[in-house]
């Protein structure tokens, strides 16, 4: 008998998907510490990637309004220490905050 986690890496290998379940894990990794750390924030931002960035790699995370985006600045130090040490994790140097952009058809003017 085998755990399921522990079958999941070798078969996201053999179907291709290695980079497909490490951004997944990634993803989880940071809205758990977005919960933990800028709680205010959680449920209103995603990590969408990484970038190489000039002194070091940075986390993209799209936030779903300005003030989502200010708090997750406000905290990108500890966010991003706590990254690096997690397990699905990884070293970065930094946050680098989006806001989504909201389709036209969602931006109507107020009569």
């Amino acid at each position: 008998m085998s755990r399921i986690g522990e079958l999941i890496p070798g078969a996201a290998a053999r179907l291709g998907l290695e980079d497909e379940l490490r951004r997944a894990r990634a993803a989880a990794t940071f809205d758990a510490i977005v919960a933990e750390l800028a709680p205010a924030a959680h449920g209103a931002c995603r990590a969408i990637g990484i970038e190489a960035g000039g002194e070091g790699d940075l986390l993209v995370v799209e936030a779903d309004a300005p003030i989502v985006a200010q708090e997750l600045r406000l905290n990108a130090s500890a966010l991003a220490a706590a990254f690096g040490a997690a397990p699905a994790g990884r070293r970065i140097s930094g946050l680098r905050v989006t806001v989504r952009r909201h389709p036209q058809s969602d931006q109507r003017p107020m009569r």
